[in-house]
């Protein structure tokens, strides 16, 4: 095998020089996993029944969205115009900033949040405007419409936010896509099945709004990448011309189908894990954990300067938790994902006895007050 030894003059664009490197650790993940917020069980039994019908045959044939895009549709009360089925939210955000902004343009979003706003606005535009939360990590509503301007073309709000939990409120999102008639406002609704409230049924009346899904959550469908994007038919039109036809593969669609078709088990699947979040919480409180209360499906907790210790004494018995402490004033906090009963089990226990191995202690002087008061679950 030839070494190449030559140093490429080739350089990419400067935003990507600048950009750091995203790259989650998803190796060695053979344990309990409650660090990606994924469904920590399994998808509807549907799911696995479909994936054992796909034919050879149908593997060589080019994808086609429509019939899924329709089912979807129908399951949301929505025309088959108003839905786009892309290959995970990830490209979702991607196909937004591509149809929507210009190099000149400001695109406005709430720190911490997920990083993938940043890298796909990185690509169009250097306008990326950031709105840190205060120490409660509230969504910052006040400072936040603030922020808007006539150069602000897109604004990205996540309700529940990740890695936070917290929600804008759906009078506040639209009281944010009236004052920006000019923007688009996408909501990101990646775990709306764990909060309940969702502004979908406000697209008729705000005609900036686009709001989010993934299948990758309460639908346990993470691997095979499929989201969603729903809006007016004119905004789909657009979204449209960026977007490859074939994005999402012919598995995915089938699967997505299978799983729609199961809501008793999506039911009962989100109704464990909100149980299961109250018992989390339940549980940190017991063990004297700072933390912040979640309308999502994982709950972040304030470790402090033990917080690597922490994940690397979790992994130690079996159980992966996801240190934050990266994000824009997050230091020291680590996230941990809400399972059905036996995994939320296991996690307290396992975090326990890891906080007692590695000597951690109570952080005094800590208030979450103002935190848990504001946040309605």
């Amino acid at each position: 095998m030839s070494v190449v030894t030559k140093v490429a003059t080739v350089q990419p664009r400067r935003a990507v020089l600048e950009m750091p490197e995203y790259h989650p650790p998803l190796a060695g993940r053979d344990a309990l996993r409650l660090d990606f917020n994924e469904n920590t069980l399994a998808p509807s039994p549907l799911v696995l029944d479909r994936l054992k019908q796909i034919t050879a045959e149908g593997l060589t044939k080019y994808p086609e969205r429509a019939p899924a895009e329709g089912k979807v549709a129908a399951h949301l009360g929505l025309d088959p115009a108003q839905v786009l089925l892309t290959n995970g939210v990830d490209e979702a955000i991607h196909l937004i900033c591509c149809a929507f902004l210009e190099a000149d343009d400001e695109a406005l979003i709430a720190t911490p949040s997920f990083f993938m706003y940043d890298v796909s606005i990185a690509m169009m535009t250097s306008g990326l405007v950031k709105v840190q939360a205060d120490e409660t990590l509230q969504f910052p509503f006040e400072r936040f419409l603030a922020a808007i301007n006539e150069r602000t073309k897109l604004i990205i709000v996540a309700s529940p936010n990740n890695p936070t939990g917290a929600t804008a409120s759906r009078a506040e999102l639209l009281a944010i896509a009236n004052a920006a008639p000019h923007a688009v406002l996408l909501v990101d609704e990646a775990y709306f099945h764990f909060h309940g409230e969702t502004v979908l049924g406000d697209l008729a009346t705000t005609p900036n709004l686009i709001v989010a899904r993934t299948f990758s959550k309460a639908y346990g469908l993470a691997n095979l990448r499929i989201g969603m994007l729903a809006t007016s038919p004119e905004l789909i039109t657009y979204l449209r011309k960026v977007s490859s036809p074939y994005n999402v593969n012919g598995v995915a669609l089938d699967c997505l189908i299978a799983a729609i078709d199961d809501d008793a088990y999506i039911a009962w699947y989100v109704e464990q894990i909100r149980i299961g979040r109250e018992r989390m919480m339940g549980g940190l409180d017991e063990l004297g954990v700072h933390y912040f209360p979640s309308a999502a499906n994982f709950v972040l907790m304030k470790i402090g300067p033990l917080h690597k210790e922490l994940v690397t004494a979790m992994r130690g018995r079996g159980v992966l938790l996801r240190d934050r402490s990266a994000d824009p004033g997050c230091d020291g906090y680590v996230r941990i994902t809400i399972g059905v009963a036996d995994h939320v089990t296991r996690g307290l226990e396992a975090l326990k006895a890891s906080l007692e191995e590695i000597g951690w202690k109570p952080i005094y002087g800590f208030s979450l007050t103002e935190s848990k008061a504001g946040q309605e679950l």
